[in-house]
């Protein structure tokens, strides 16, 4: 099984970054386009379960298995890093954004109702 995420971790690193991502979009959209307390909080645990939980478990396995701290394992710890500076504020701007979206294209449908 290591012998497996050692072999594939930067193609499950970047599947678990794309889900990450997509993950985030679509919690933005459960919050404000569908208005779901239920979704918003599927796509929390999904964020969970593809964000920093599983890189961090891929980061030590590699150095478990590696005994060194390689490419692979400054890329995880940057991207933690920068989830947790950079990323909020990036985050922030798209739940703005979001909410900006979501409030306009439901008061314009209003408007043509």
């Amino acid at each position: 099984m290591m012998e497996i995420l050692i072999t594939n971790k930067w193609v499950i690193l970047l599947t678990l970054e794309v889900l990450a991502w997509s993950s985030t979009f679509f919690l933005l959209y459960a919050r404000y386009g569908l208005k779901s307390k239920i979704w918003f909080k599927a796509a929390t645990v999904l964020f969970a379960l593809t964000g920093v939980i599983p890189q961090v478990l891929m980061g030590i396995i590699n150095f478990i298995v590696t005994r060194k701290i390689d490419l692979f394992t400054l890329i995880i710890l940057l991207l933690i890093l920068y989830g947790f500076t950079l990323g909020k504020n990036q985050v922030k701007k798209m739940d703005i954004w979001a909410q900006k979206k979501f409030s306009t294209k439901q008061s314009n449908e209003k408007n043509h109702h």
